[in-house]
């Protein structure tokens, strides 16, 4: 969290205030989430990462339902389905919907305005409020985060018009399309974007601007590559511009016995089976080099990827060699 950091405390992720609330993501991918019984759940979306669609809906309905309240976003179909469910149960008022653009939803934003840096958009609540709102990081996705982060204080009866004030100074969050420095017109950008979605919503998000891509994507590990073949090949090919290209070094791999039969060849010859650029070289040195030889001012360098620290190394050093 940036609003946490300092030259003293460069990689605070939390913050010790009072006793009044206690805020935290919590997480799927191990089944912890299991163990938690929410005052307010939010729920953002739900998507194929970590474990089968079907273990996911076990976990994300046994946490709304176990919830004092939840909150939904009613642009995932799955999200919504779980909101349909509490309403049957007789415990639509204990739900806060959000939407971009769905009027049904209790809180909804029109009137998206991109920015370098940022976003613009109009919050209406259902019967209430209408409030300009800007946010200082950039991409749709984030403006449905917002929304999800002032559902989650509605329905703690905090005022609106307040809620969007503290909004307007989130700084944002490390490797979230961090950019780490431009040099030589070329800009290169930190994301911990590791599954389909999280790639769709930052190659959106960049190519509202122009200018080409060059996307180092390493993923998160052979088990997540093998799960979501088909999701990354698509995505990578139908959200990528002719000029955009595609580097894959091999996945994080630290041991075991993992089932290794699908690497980073497979996303590779699938994206360009569907007529887009992707390379899949043998590691990550010989991945920048390829970024090095390829960048020409105007680009943006993205480096993708999960589980591994030194991704912002990596980053960071690009931007050196390119100076």
């Amino acid at each position: 969290m940036k609003n946490f950091t300092d030259a003293d405390h460069p990689y605070a992720s939390a913050l010790i205030g009072g006793p009044e609330a206690f805020v935290a993501e919590v997480d799927e991918s191990d089944g912890s989430i299991a163990r938690y019984d929410a005052t307010v759940a939010v729920v953002s979306n739900i998507s194929l990462d970590h474990k089968s669609m079907e273990e996911l809906r076990d976990l994300f309905g046994g946490f709304v339902t176990r919830a004092g309240r939840a909150v939904l976003n009613l642009d995932n179909p799955e999200t919504q389905v779980l909101a349909q469910m509490l309403a049957a149960a007789g415990r639509a008022a204990d739900v806060v919907t959000f939407s971009l653009g769905d009027a049904q939803a209790d809180l909804s934003a029109d009137d998206l305005v991109p920015l370098p840096t940022g976003m613009t958009f109009r919050l209406s609540e259902r019967g209430g409020a209408d409030l300009a709102v800007t946010l200082n990081v950039p991409g749709a996705h984030n403006v449905a985060n917002a929304l999800a982060a002032l559902g989650a204080v509605r329905a703690l009866d905090i005022p609106l018009d307040q809620a969007v004030a503290a909004l307007e100074t989130f700084a944002g969050i490390r490797r979230r399309m961090e950019v780490v420095g431009t040099t030589g017109g070329v800009t290169v950008i930190d994301d911990f974007a590791h599954n389909p979605d999280t790639i769709a919503a930052t190659l959106k998000t960049l190519h509202v601007f122009d200018g080409r891509l060059l996307i180092l994507f390493q993923p998160h590990g052979f088990g997540p590559l093998k799960l979501m073949k088909t999701e990354f090949i698509e995505g990578f090919a139908g959200l990528m511009r002719p000029d955009d290209i595609l580097i894959l070094s091999e996945p994080v791999y630290y041991g075991g016995t993992t089932d290794r039969s699908v690497g980073s060849e497979d996303i590779a010859s699938g994206v360009r089976a569907h007529g887009r650029q992707a390379e899949a070289l043998p590691d990550r040195a010989a991945c920048g080099d390829r970024l090095i030889e390829l960048a020409r001012p105007g680009d943006r360098i993205i480096i993708m990827g999960a589980r591994d620290d030194t991704l912002s190394e990596f980053a960071a050093d690009l931007v050196q060699r390119l100076g």
